[in-house]
């Protein structure tokens, strides 16, 4: 990997940029109507300025100022403003005005006049690339966190629903059940979707639903004869994408409810409708009675996962809204799918 450019250590762009920076403030400098052709002096003092700009942008900034030792800083360009202007009073005006300039000291005000707007705009000009520079970095970091997070975060789902399938072909396998090979091209069909199609930070929306109503067929082995599962989808449109796992969750949190606290009369309902304008309405209604460890069921790994993952992917693009009540237990999301990326 290639060393990643510092403030102390320029990239080409900065380069080109303090060249250009530089010839333009030459031209400002040296400019008189009255003399339209440069002179000679105008040249060696704005070297003497930019030698001095040069050592202020790229020593005393990157070790003393950004580095927080604001007096040592402070206490140098004062230092190093004083050279420059004792270099062009006591070397460059007794060679190039023996007879007029050379012979007195204007003042330190009027020195200070004449040195530090060059100098100013040339380390403001560095300082504020600086600024630009590591604000990028900042950006880059935050990104390369957020996407780590979602990672992990994605990386949490695949575990969680494998060991839970796993468990219900163990005990179909067991009792030698005739759906256990439905339930392994099931189970194969939507881990096919999980590891391979979900590497992606967005799929394209029908095909989560494919999954989706897989998932649903996949658990409704589950439940047999006791109860009924409804699946209904509206309006399912091709040209938005969605964060991939995100809805499995709710329902996978819905069989889970239902099952582990009733042997019969279970119901599920699911409803997916999509408007227009790409607004997903998506409900999941399940019985449960409260009771064994149901009370926990709403605090696991799943939906803890999933309420990060809306926060880092559509921060103010989701409304969730869940309650339990009456025996019933009810998610509510409505959230702005994004556009296919043509």
């Amino acid at each position: 990997m290639a060393p990643k450019p510092s403030i102390s250590n320029p990239t080409s762009k900065e380069v080109i940029f303090q060249v250009v920076l530089h010839i333009v403030m030459f031209l400002f400098f040296s400019f008189d109507r009255n003399q339209p052709q440069i002179q000679e002096f105008k040249v060696v003092a704005f070297i003497n300025y930019a030698l001095g700009a040069l050592v202020i942008n790229y020593v005393l900034l990157p070790h003393f100022f950004y580095r927080k030792k604001y007096l040592l800083f402070f206490f140098y360009v004062a230092i190093m403003v004083a050279m420059i202007i004792a270099v062009e009073e006591l070397v460059l005006e007794q060679i190039y005005f023996p007879d007029s300039r050379g012979k007195y000291f204007p003042g330190v005000i009027y020195s200070l006049l004449d040195v530090m707007p060059v100098i100013t705009i040339l380390a403001g000009f560095k300082f504020a690339w600086d600024a630009s520079t590591k604000q990028r970095e900042v950006e880059q970091l935050r990104t390369s966190v957020k996407e780590s997070e979602l990672q992990y975060l994605k990386s949490q789902i695949n575990p969680h629903f494998l060991f839970n399938n796993l468990n219900n072909l163990y005990s179909y396998a067991i009792e030698q059940s005739p759906k256990t090979p439905s339930i392994i091209l099931e189970l194969s069909s939507v881990l096919r979707y999980m590891l391979y199609d979900c590497k992606e930070k967005f799929v394209p929306f029908p095909k989560e639903i494919e999954h989706l109503k897989n998932f649903t067929k996949l658990n409704e082995l589950q439940i047999e004869e006791r109860g009924k599962i409804t699946f209904n989808s509206e309006n399912i449109q091709t040209g938005y994408e969605i964060a991939p796992l995100i809805l499995t969750v709710f329902i996978e949190n819905a069989f889970k409810h239902s099952t582990a606290s009733q042997s019969k009369d279970i119901f599920i309902d699911i409803d997916v409708k999509v408007s227009d304008k790409g607004m997903l309405d998506f409900e999941c209604r399940n019985s449960f009675r409260p009771m064994g460890n149901t009370e926990s069921l709403s605090k696991g790994i799943g939906l803890e996962n999933v309420k990060k993952r809306l926060q880092l992917l559509y921060p103010n693009a989701h409304e969730l809204h869940i309650q339990d009540e009456q025996n019933v237990y009810y998610v509510h999301l409505k959230m702005q799918l994004n556009r296919c990326a043509t």
